[in-house]
Parts: C-alpha cells; structure tokens; sequence
C-alpha cells in the first residue's frame, strides 16, 4: 500500500471532511473543490519542502516527482490552449491563464533553487533573473519604437539595474538588500497605481515577490554561512 495511514493521512482526511462541511452548509462549491486540491496535494508538498520526512518513503518521493512534472506539464498544456483559444477569441478571461502560465512556471525555477537551500549564494542568483525576466517583457513590450527610441531605453534600463545589483549583490550584500526593498516597493506601488488587473496580479507574484524574498536573505545572512546541499 503506497499511502499508510500515518499522520499525513488523517490530516488530509480531516481537510477533506472540512471541505464537505463547509460545502454543505454554504452551498459554495469553492470550498469542496479548495480543500478537495489540499487534501490532495499535502503529501507531496511536505515530501517536497523536507518536512514530515519520517512519513515518507524513498519510493513515495519517486512517484511524487514523476507524477508532479507530468502533471505540471499537462497543466500548462492545457492552459496553453485555453489562452490561446480566448485569445482568439479576443476574451479579456485569456489574461487569468497567462497568469497561471507565468506563475506556474516562474514558482517551479524559484523553488528548484530555494530547494537547494543555500539561501546566501541563490538570493543574487534569484534577483539576476528576474531582472533578465524582466528585460526580456520590456523588451517586448517596446521593440516597437526601436532599440534606440527613448521609450524603449527608458524601460529595460530599470531592468538592467536589477541585473547589476545581483551581480553586486555577492560583494555588498546588505546595499543590494536595501536596493531590492525599495525597487520592489516602488514596483508595487506602480502597480497598484494602474488598479487591479490580471496582469498586475502576475506582475507582483512574478517580479516583485521573489525580489523582497531575496533582499530579505540577503539583510539576514550577508555571510555565506550555509554550505550547499549536493543534488
């Protein structure tokens, strides 16, 4: 039997009931179908982030993660097309899978360096991608003008600051900490200022979350103090 009934088992259980609770007494599918997700997913997450271990199995962690990239890529599959085809459409609701799409895949290169847990050399490595990430959108967004136009230098240049303060961020680690809180602040703030949109959504899980994770790691560890964990 691949699932004992250990303590991660009747946890689920007990996610589970709740659901059919609050299903029952509000009519809200919301609930049944939210807690249906967590119930089922608690066993490989906690596998996954390490905790619980003495609960899991070296074979239980081989078919989380075979059955987790599979999965990962059907959804995106399927969001894919979905996009695609409101997009066709021209349907505004194509924005909510742009956003599970960027999400999804800008989560899953997050945690596949987090998880390595040498918080001190992946904070740089964090805020140097997404500064090329973000390059890369503003690039798009304003080829249109021309590389040279002013539009367009005016809107990669604060990308490439975040690319440098990352280079940097190994030599001054706690000015590139103080540097990262005030873009991201200010990248919220922007935001915030354009109202709330799909878009705005992704833009702030996307770019502004994993900056002030990395400028907090870099203010509370300056010193390569952890050692990295082999693959």
């Amino acid at each position: 039997m691949i699932y004992k009934k250990n303590p991660i088992f009747w946890w689920a259980s007990s996610i589970f009931v709740l659901g059919l609770i609050l299903f029952a007494i509000t009519q809200n599918q919301i609930f049944i179908l939210a807690f249906i997700v967590a119930a089922y997913l608690l066993r490989p997450t906690l596998a996954s982030l390490g905790i619980a271990k003495k609960y899991v199995d070296e074979r239980q962690m081989s078919l989380n993660y075979r059955s987790s990239n599979i999965g990962f890529f059907v959804i995106m599959v399927a969001c894919t097309y979905f996009a695609a085809k409101l997009g066709a459409e021209e349907n505004a609701n194509a924005e909510m899978f742009y956003v599970v799409i960027f999400v999804g895949i800008a989560a899953k290169a997050l945690f596949s360096v987090l998880l390595k847990k040498n918080f001190r050399e992946t904070a740089p490595k964090i805020i140097i991608s997404v500064g090329l990430l973000m390059t890369l959108f503003a690039s798009i967004s304003n080829i249109g003008h021309g590389i040279f136009s002013m539009s367009f230098i005016m809107n990669v240049l604060p990308c490439l600051f975040v690319v440098g303060v990352g280079i940097t961020a190994k030599f001054y680690p706690r000015a590139a900490s103080i540097g990262m809180f005030i873009y991201a602040a200010l990248l919220i703030a922007f935001m915030c200022r354009r109202g709330f949109s799909w878009g705005t959504l992704a833009s702030s899980l996307i770019f502004a979350f994993p900056l002030l994770a990395a400028a907090f790691v870099l203010w509370r560890e300056p010193k390569n103090t952890s050692e990295e964990v082999a693959e």
